[in-house]
């Protein structure tokens, strides 16, 4: 017997329709633009959000977008040092590397992630390619403070190899591992990483992808639209605590050096990244001039 399915009786081909002709206009305003996208260790917690994320990411490809991804992974760098018994030591909300430290960082960082993230991107359909700071003098790094040993901070870029790989076609995935000038190897906070080089890039967009809705009130209700003088102000009065100061920091340091917004989106939401990007409603908080 032939079963036959009446495809008509299903809504969800029109609703899919009004959704794709609702997101033109935004597809075209972003069509041709850098958009760079901060993946965070906890938004990479499962591969289950792994690959939901890459969907994304070849999807604003697809659609004309140049996406740059940049990585991180503390827990991951953390739960590696705790099984081979390297103490882990933080100041300031930065964790203090060692030589022993940042070559595990680089491991971690530079191999098992980078290529994981890079995997779910080409098995979605994307070309991705692997980079490092390190990779065509990307990223030149210094200390980032006495005490902190080999974590840096970045002190040059060279977007060269990541301009002509966008322009091919291909999706760069960054781990923030950089070197200095005489190719010490330095472990750079993912979120400063990441909006250095969406200035150097002049991206339209800096994404922060966090385990967190957005930034938050006093009385935890989101804020979705901060200009540079209204983070100031969360900073100063004590609102904003712990690692949302660092990520508000990079968003006030990557506006102020061209990019036109920051968004900071929870990453443990599939497809937060479209709804920001090509919806009205947007998808956390957006921070601007």
């Amino acid at each position: 017997m032939t079963v036959t399915h009446d495809r008509r009786k299903n809504s969800g081909g029109w609703n899919a329709a009004l959704t794709l002709s609702a997101a033109l206009p935004f597809i075209q305003r972003h069509s041709g633009a850098t958009v760079v996208v901060k993946f965070g260790g906890h938004a990479m917690s499962t591969p289950e959000l792994t690959a939901e994320f890459a969907k994304d990411i070849v999807l604003l490809a697809q659609v004309g977008v140049r996406p740059v991804v940049v990585h991180g992974g503390g827990p991951q760098i953390g739960s590696m040092l705790e099984r081979l018994g390297i103490e882990t030591k933080f100041k300031d909300g930065l964790r203090v590397s060692d030589m022993e430290t940042v070559g595990v960082a680089e491991m971690v960082l530079s191999g098992a992630i980078n290529k994981a993230i890079v995997s779910a991107i080409n098995r979605a359909g994307g070309r991705a390619v692997g980079l490092s700071g390190r990779d065509a003098k990307l990223i030149t790094a210094a200390p980032a403070a006495e005490g902190l040993g080999f974590t840096g901070v970045p002190v040059a870029t060279d977007t060269g190899v990541v301009t002509t790989l966008s322009e091919a076609g291909f999706i760069p995935v960054i781990s923030p591992i950089s070197a200095d000038r005489d190719g010490q190897g330095y472990n750079i906070n993912a979120d400063t990483a990441a909006g250095t080089l969406a200035a150097a890039l002049g991206a339209a967009r800096l994404l922060l992808m966090t385990d967190v809705t957005g930034v938050l009130s006093k009385d935890k209700a989101l804020l979705s639209d901060l200009s540079i003088p209204d983070v100031q102000g969360l900073i100063e009065d004590g609102t904003a605590q712990g690692g949302m100061i660092p990520k508000l920091q990079t968003a006030m340091d990557a506006v102020s050096g061209g990019v036109e917004a920051v968004v900071i989106i929870d990453g443990r939401r599939p497809h937060g990244l479209l709804v920001e990007l090509f919806t009205d409603d947007g998808a956390g908080s957006l921070i601007h001039a």
